[in-house]
């Protein structure tokens, strides 16, 4: 399973990717507000430290704008996944990208039909959005394991990027059904290493050393 950090905070992403944690990055209108900074500085800067992809998106919503919009995010850098947003219009965009040779991710999914029109226009990853369908009473995790079978049924070639993942046990799920990606906050993927027996563990075990009175080296 590949791990995109869903952020524009480039001092998580340079921490996390230093441990060889980051495969690549997503983000988003709101993730840029949250940063504070200009799109195309911090989405190069990020190109600059991150070899995956890392998603732009767009922010019109008729085709022939995101087009317009998607070559000029393109030319960031050649790592620039297109995001696109899963409307007629942005399948219409898709083609286009993918016809041209980008990376396209196509975003806000929430049913398999739609994932699979996105297969079909040549998106490079579909983001079904977990968390979000949680939150209005169904079961994103059971999208995950539609998009999958259609998928694994038809040989498409699209990635399953599960979006708005919002704890660990999220990322377990979707990764015991074959999620390609996942794409999460920082803090979330860092709470992977949280558990607490380990803690339970880690205090017995630094309160026994003690009292051996012993040190390993110098």
């Amino acid at each position: 399973m590949k791990f995109f950090l869903d952020t524009a905070d480039v001092d998580a992403i340079r921490e996390l990717n230093e441990l060889g944690m980051v495969d690549g990055v997503t983000t988003n209108p709101s993730l840029i507000l949250k940063a504070g900074r200009n799109i195309e500085e911090v989405t190069r800067e990020i190109c600059e430290m991150v070899s995956g992809p890392v998603s732009a998106e767009v922010v019109a919503d008729k085709a022939e704008d995101m087009i317009r919009e998607g070559r000029h995010l393109a030319q960031i850098a050649p790592n620039i996944a297109i995001k696109v947003p899963l409307t007629w219009d942005g399948l219409k965009a898709c083609r286009t990208f993918a016809d041209e040779g980008h990376m396209v991710n196509v975003t806000l999914c929430f049913t398999a039909a739609q994932a699979i029109l996105a297969a079909k226009a040549g998106a490079t990853f579909i983001s079904p959005f977990v968390g979000r369908l949680d939150d209005i009473g169904l079961d994103g995790v059971d999208l995950i394991a539609d998009i999958r079978e259609i998928y694994d049924n038809y040989g498409y070639e699209t990635q399953i990027l599960a979006a708005s993942i919002r704890s660990v046990n999220h990322i377990v799920e979707v990764g015991k059904i074959g999620a390609d990606v996942i794409t999460a906050p920082p803090a979330v993927i860092k709470s992977m290493a949280k558990h607490v027996l380990t803690d339970k563990g880690l205090e017995q075990f630094t309160a026994d050393w003690a009292k051996t009175g012993q040190k390993i080296g110098g």
